[in-house]
């Protein structure tokens, strides 16, 4: 019997796709919530069918511990199902653009008029109310807003998606504490122009190279990170490669700057990325491998399953008072 969670007999309906719902909603999973994913039946979220350039399953990945039903938000007829839905929810999850949402009727002024309790979060691209409102856009573009990018490179991590996710998940947590004293839900906004922006406050591995803080390459032509920003660790490197004459020169910048990480790099080759990790066993200096990407962290092996599309359809839609009758009329016409 699995331990209890913090959001055990939290509902949550996700309206989302692509990345940045699917991981708020996912982080909320994990803390035990049961998150029912609503797709629409021609195809589902497009993270199904998107490819990558890569074999890591994301999908699988983001939509694990979920369930999943089909509903044509766009049919007239799916508005009895989507009450039901809600008369069993907490939180409503959506990533559509405003006028979209107004369009289905899942937008935070339509459904909290029914439902004073409800909490509707809203991942949007930009503030509801400013110039930029209905513009479509996706991470690049919201780097590119907040001055992240470095022509003519591409960025790493999807900054705006994951960061508005957490900032989402975050959010919902906060309004959950406040209906338990207030009894009233909440309309949340994130966007992702907002999370973008946030992460240009911050500064980069690269502001922060030096000798103490970069990749070294080894013999063996592998590649160890070293990030030894505090002196005490530079120390222990130094002494563990066996240049203690560069200790004091740690933060040095320059011409003389560029000496150390030349004679740091030079010392680097001479052992194999094993040889050197074994040295600095159980010593404290931040030198990691670098690895290439790998399962995601924390997943127990056999959890990692998505549910097919619809999958939970009928034992969700039965459990809200729609018979098997119901539910066959539904998909003659469509709407699941």
């Amino acid at each position: 019997m699995s331990a209890p969670q913090p959001l055990d007999g939290i509902r949550i309906l996700d309206l989302t796709r692509l990345l940045p719902g699917a991981y708020a909603t996912l982080m909320l999973a994990d803390l035990g919530a049961e998150v029912v994913k609503i797709e629409d039946p021609r195809g589902g979220d497009g993270m199904r069918t998107l490819r990558l350039g890569s074999d890591r399953p994301y999908f699988e990945w983001l939509n694990r511990r979920k369930r999943s039903v089909t509903l044509d938000l766009r049919s007239p007829d799916a508005v009895p199902v989507l009450d039901a839905l809600l008369a069993t929810a907490d939180v409503v999850v959506d990533s559509f653009r405003p006028s979209t949402a107004r369009r289905l009727g899942v937008d935070a002024a339509t459904l909290r008029a029914r439902r004073p309790s409800l909490i509707c979060a809203s991942i949007i691209g930009f503030e509801r109310d400013g110039p930029r409102a209905e513009m479509p856009a996706h991470d690049l573009n919201y780097q590119a807003l907040a001055g992240l990018l470095r022509p003519p490179a591409l960025p790493g991590p999807l900054v705006s998606d994951v960061g508005a996710a957490m900032q989402a998940a975050v959010a919902i947590l906060a309004a959950l504490f406040e209906r338990q004293r207030t009894g009233d839900g909440r309309a949340l906004d994130v966007t992702l122009e907002g999370a973008a922006a946030a992460w240009s406050l911050f500064p980069t591995t690269g502001e922060l190279e030096s000798a103490c803080y970069t990749l070294y390459e080894t013999a063996d032509g592998a590649w160890l990170a070293l990030a030894a920003i505090e002196a005490k660790f530079w120390r222990g490197f130094c002494e563990g490669i066996e240049r203690a004459d560069l200790i004091p020169l740690q933060h040095a910048r320059g011409a003389e700057g560029e000496r150390v990480s030349a004679e740091v790099r030079s010392a680097m080759r001479t052992r194999t990325r094993d040889e050197w990790l074994a040295r600095f066993a159980g010593v404290d200096v931040c030198l990691t491998p670098v690895e290439r990407p790998g399962s995601p962290a924390g997943v127990p092996p056999g959890d990692s399953s998505a549910p097919a599309l619809g999958a939970d359809t009928d034992a969700v839609l039965g459990g809200v008072g729609f018979d098997g009758a119901a539910r066959a009329a539904l998909r003659r016409q469509g709407v699941i």
